[in-house]
């Protein structure tokens, strides 16, 4: 069973809606029984970093999050929990990855949030099977991963940052797969075969 994790932060049901359209069966659990048993497993995340840390402790998912071995997925914010701290509010997250998330730095014509669509290229994951390097994915962040020994795939705005990361059974992406249009179903559906 596909579960996506359910801690009160947002983009929830457009995740659930993705796979409501691909015709997979899933669960909204925030049940570390669930969680825990569970065939692949989504962090999907919308808001502020130490919130979203708070909320997953109350619940006791921190370690349940860790302790995974199915394959995991991070969207946008729960990608950047998957990080080791967040200049966001200080807040030190799950360490699964050892990435830095950083505040967007203000450049010239750039607008923060960086909102709407992006290229990404480097791809280096069967995450990433059948799409084409620059092709274009959905973001919605203020907030951005540093390059490094996880990244799986780069994007630019002002300056590169990670858009995908990946560490064992653990994957992350900084965009929006669910809002993507065919790239990200194909990306979803390439999850689901890993």
């Amino acid at each position: 069973m596909i579960t996506i994790i359910d801690y009160d932060t947002g983009n929830l049901r457009s995740v659930a809606n993705a796979f409501r359209r691909l015709g997979v069966e899933y669960r909204l659990s925030g049940d570390p029984r669930e969680i825990a048993a569970a065939d692949r497993v989504l962090l999907p995340g919308v808001g502020e970093a130490r919130n979203a840390m708070e909320k997953l402790r109350e619940r006791g998912l921190g370690d349940v999050i860790r302790s995974l071995t199915v394959p995991t997925l991070g969207i946008c914010l729960g990608m950047q929990l998957l990080c080791k701290h967040s200049e966001e509010a200080d807040t030190a997250c799950l360490g699964i990855f050892s990435h830095e998330v950083r505040k967007i730095k203000q450049a010239s014509g750039l607008k923060i949030p960086h909102m709407g669509w992006n290229t990404f290229a480097r791809l280096q994951s069967p995450l990433f099977k059948g799409i084409a390097e620059e092709s274009c994915v959905y973001f919605v962040h203020s907030y951005a991963v540093d390059l490094g020994k996880n990244t799986l795939a780069v994007t630019p705005y002002g300056t590169d940052f990670s858009s995908a990361l990946g560490a064992k059974n653990f994957f992350g992406v900084q965009f929006h797969p669910e809002k993507s249009g065919m790239t990200g179903e194909t990306i979803l559906k390439n999850f689901l075969e890993l």
